[in-house]
């Protein structure tokens, strides 16, 4: 199976990328995770995307805030997916972030979730891994289908509680 890569522009990302963690553990998808700055260490980020193909990785996760030009610049150097996630600064509550992550050039795509939403970034990259990967995709179809069922037994919950059903 394919390893996902999770990309912290700082140590303060960690929160974020936590909640991916805990989607591909339970998922059991094999990860690695790595603080490199698209601006502090750029050769180490530009050599990681380089080679990560071929270090088995099938996608990359990449947590930043602020200006966050760490998802384009892994981009810039692989034809792996990224995945961006902005995180929420302490200036604009995100939206730099988000901004910065979402408005890539034309030829140089990069996919973004919502603001802190690294269990949404985890999810995704599973998505594209279980492509090639009929193990993992039945492990997502066993998660979509507990998601449902909790949502229903919330929904008996207030039926009973409000409406005596």
């Amino acid at each position: 199976m394919k390893k996902v890569a999770l990309i912290m522009g700082s140590d303060s990302d960690l929160p974020v990328i936590e909640k991916s963690v805990q989607i591909l553990e339970s998922l059991s998808v094999p990860y690695e995770a790595h603080v490199y700055s698209a601006h502090r260490t750029p050769d180490e980020a530009r050599e990681f995307a380089l080679h990560a193909r071929e270090n088995g990785f099938g996608a990359i996760i990449a947590a930043a805030g602020m200006a966050a030009h760490l998802a384009g610049a892994l981009a810039a150097n692989t034809l792996l997916p990224v995945i961006g996630i902005p995180c929420k600064g302490p200036v604009l509550d995100g939206t730099d972030a988000l901004l910065s992550t979402v408005q890539m050039p034309g030829g140089i795509p990069v996919a973004a979730v919502g603001v802190n939403a690294g269990a949404n970034a985890a999810l995704l990259a599973c998505e594209i891994l279980a492509l090639s990967d009929e193990a993992l995709y039945e492990r997502l179809v066993s998660l979509r289908r507990q998601g449902k069922e909790n949502v229903l037994e919330k929904d008996a919950g207030i039926m009973q509680r409000l409406c005596g059903k």
